[in-house]
């Protein structure tokens, strides 16, 4: 456990000199973002980003509390003839609006920030992931319903490039039916 502990406070000094100053919603309510979501935009500098960008489709994202007080993230997509399920566990840090989370099977470490929501209409997420040397960003756009309003769709798109992202970098995920009643 102090490895674990050890391990999530480098990960989160290296990202936050990576991030400069990134914003989290005002006064945060974690209640209020538990439930459903569809992932509408994905942005990323990623090498993996870049080689699968092609072949991705919006998915399912569930949000639940754990029994220790941090939140279950599962997100079900098509890939292939299949749904495919991840999962990570969000842990809760000091500040409200902003976790922390590590992926064993991918060997990555991820500083999430909850930038701006409504709750009931879309959530804007940044994330920064490090694996080894490597450090990317992540811009997320999320919807309780599979379309959203063109102008949030455009603050996704900004929201990007204020991090450095380009349009080559961003997507807005095609609609798809497949995997949404998986959850």
């Amino acid at each position: 456990m102090k490895g674990l502990v050890l391990s999530l406070v480098l990960v989160t000094l290296s990202a936050l000199c990576a991030q400069g100053d990134v914003p989290v919603q005002p006064d945060f309510q974690e209640d209020k973002i538990l439930g459903k979501w569809y992932g509408i935009g994905l942005a990323s500098n990623s090498a993996w980003f870049q080689a699968k960008k092609q072949q991705m489709k919006m998915c399912t994202t569930i949000i639940t509390p754990t029994a220790d007080g941090n939140l279950d993230v599962v997100a079900t997509f098509p890939k292939q003839d299949r749904c495919e399920r991840k999962s990570m566990t969000y842990i809760k840090t000091e500040q409200p609006g902003r976790f922390l989370s590590q992926s064993p099977r991918y060997g990555s470490d991820h500083v999430i920030r909850v930038v701006e929501t409504n709750y009931n209409e879309y959530t804007l997420m940044h994330t920064i992931k490090t694996k080894g040397n490597e450090v990317n960003t992540i811009v997320s756009l999320f919807g309780r319903t599979k379309n959203l309003r063109p102008e949030l769709l455009e603050r996704f798109q900004q929201l990007a490039k204020e991090q450095g992202l380009t349009d080559d970098n961003i997507l807005i995920l095609p609609h798809t039916d497949s995997c949404m009643s998986e959850v």
